[in-house]
């Protein structure tokens, strides 16, 4: 469906609604612009979706269609505005931060959010993009950059309290190894980043952060000392999986954390060597640009 003609007046109201380039219009949002009431503000928006100018992305919800669209059943062309009005208060973290700050190669094909809400649907799929709803509290909106996304301001976990996340839930960066990975990466390519995963720790204040970091220092980065005895001085009572995920047969007593047998002494090399093979491929990417 194309967009159907307007009246001068209807088009004139669209555009003062639109002028700041809003990532979600909702008839609150129409109201205040416009001098409506909510019903009618409810009322002209559906109008403008059914005549293509507007696409809906939930109840209450629509997001502008570009003029140069020959249709209304568009994708999001930037799903993190999106998410930040949605989902508000949020944060974009785990796997969507990593991609963001270089940590990995891999994608992934969700948006990963932080937010305070509880939602009840945790995997929706709104304008052909699917967002991951992850429940964090407050007091963990910690380590947070903000960033401009079109006319829109974003928080994103910065790297090391990326890192923190994907400690605390493995999930979040795809499981223990890519984790593992992204840890190295994090090491080699961002040290003054790194310098702040003990800080960061200390605030979440989890046992299990501090049992994985702790392994993964051993077995990984043994040049990391001050790092590794901040984690041996904060090691809590209780056994810690190394990967939630994973099935478990070997304890770890000096970290107090259970590990798969193919974990237990995963060679550095192998690691750096992916982390550098990552780089090579960035800088061809950017060679060839």
């Amino acid at each position: 469906m194309t967009p159907a003609g307007l009246s001068a007046a209807s088009r004139s109201q669209l555009s003062k609604l639109l002028r700041d380039s809003p990532p979600i219009v909702t008839p609150s949002q129409a109201a205040a612009a416009l001098g409506l009431t909510p019903a009618a503000a409810a009322r002209r928006l559906a109008v403008w979706s059914r005549a293509g100018w507007l696409a809906r992305v939930r109840r209450g919800a629509y997001v502008p269609v570009p003029i140069e669209s020959e249709s209304a059943d568009i994708a999001l062309d930037d799903a993190w505005p999106v998410a930040a009005a949605m989902f508000s208060p949020c944060y974009i973290g785990g796997w969507s931060a990593a991609e963001h700050w270089g940590l990995t190669e891999q994608l992934f094909r969700s948006i990963c959010v932080m937010t305070t809400t509880r939602p009840r649907e945790r995997q929706p799929v709104l304008r052909k993009a699917r967002f991951e709803l992850h429940t964090v509290a407050p007091a963990r909106f910690i380590g947070l950059k903000t960033v401009w996304r079109g006319g829109t301001r974003v928080q994103v976990s910065d790297p090391a309290r990326t890192l923190i996340d994907m400690l605390a839930d493995p999930a979040l960066g795809g499981g223990i190894r890519h984790v593992a990975e992204m840890l190295v990466t994090l090491f080699h390519d961002q040290p003054k980043e790194a310098a702040k995963l003990s800080d960061y720790a200390a605030r979440i204040g989890s046992g299990a952060v501090y049992k994985r970091l702790g392994f993964l220092l051993q077995r990984d980065h043994p040049d990391q000392v001050a790092l590794t005895e901040a984690c041996r001085a904060h090691l809590t009572a209780g056994y810690a999986k190394l990967d939630p995920a994973l099935p478990a047969d070997r304890l770890v007593t000096t970290w107090r954390v259970w590990v798969p047998a193919s974990e237990l002494r995963e060679p550095a090399r192998r690691l750096a060597r992916a982390t550098s093979e990552r780089a090579a491929q960035r800088s061809s990417r950017k060679a060839s640009a």
